[in-house]
């Protein structure tokens, strides 16, 4: 089972349950509205209007209107390749280090991502398994983490490296637009099993450049949950983004940094793979 957003032929962008080429449209104004009803109420939204796959584009498969919550420096080996960049020694936090990007930042799977290249000379590439909350829920501890979430998407967290550096606070240089392409579906929670064994890559050019699994992130998908939940709301169709591992263009010797043309590939275990071409203008 995997729950996407296609554009419809009038424009509209629809939530669909795609099963095999075709998609099984979802009555319900959006795909986060769906997530946003009781679970026992969902299946009854499934209509059996179909339409062809490969007769639609699909969108990034939620667009919430509020950030995008992310997890710095969550891979041992990616924080180890960071410090080193900057001659620096590695100490790891305590708690998780969240960031956040914009919601107009979020790009669909296939889409090309038009950057400005007089904006930034340093766009930079980052894998990471997106979670995606499935029920408005606070103060949730570790045991009880699964239940709260939806399903699992992949996400590339697009990086103006330079504007990072300089703006000191991460917000800016993430947040430009088409730096956050997601999708190219959501796969339920229960049909990913554990989220912790996942393989992860990435791909530039078909050129392998990341290749780790999520049993390497320092802090757990539970925990992350639980640290990001204390004192605060999280609502249905929120997308936190929990980490890249080691292999970024900047931390390479040289650093590699994305050019016009370039294709990206983000591959997740048990989701498959994101897709995007970059045009530098």
């Amino acid at each position: 089972m995997k729950f996407v957003s296609y554009i419809a032929a009038d424009g509209r962008t629809l939530p669909g349950l795609l099963d095999g080429e075709s998609i099984r449209r979802i009555d319900a104004p959006s795909l986060c509205d769906y997530i946003a009803l009781p679970a026992g109420e969902r299946a009854a939204r499934h209509t059996n209007e179909t339409i062809a796959l490969r007769d639609v584009q699909l969108d990034a498969p939620v667009r919430p209107l509020r950030n995008i919550v992310c997890v710095g420096r969550n891979y041992l080996e990616h924080a180890k390749e960071g410090a080193a960049v900057f001659g620096q020694d590695l100490k790891l936090p305590d708690v998780p280090t969240f960031f956040t990007k914009a919601p107009t930042a979020i790009a669909a799977p296939e889409s090309t991502l038009h950057l400005q290249g007089n904006i930034s000379s340093q766009y930079d590439f980052e894998a990471e398994l997106a979670v995606v909350i499935g029920t408005r829920c606070k103060n949730v501890d570790e045991a009880g983490a699964h239940n709260v979430i939806f399903g699992y998407t992949a996400f590339n967290d697009v990086t103006a490296r330079d504007l990072q550096r300089a703006h000191v606070q991460w917000f800016k240089g993430k947040s430009l637009d088409d730096c956050a392409p997601m999708g190219p579906w959501i796969v339920p929670a229960g049909e990913i099993g554990d989220p912790q064994t996942l393989d992860i890559a990435f791909r530039l050019n078909g050129v392998e450049k990341q290749h780790s699994t999520t049993s390497k992130m320092i802090f757990n998908i539970p925990r992350v949950i639980a640290e990001l939940s204390k004192g605060m709301t999280l609502l249905p169709g929120d997308v936190i983004a929990t980490g890249t591992p080691e292999g970024v263009g900047f931390a390479r010797t040289p650093a590699e940094f994305l050019k016009n043309g370039d294709v990206m590939e983000v591959e997740i275990e048990r989701i498959g793979v994101l897709r995007n071409r970059i045009s530098i203008v």
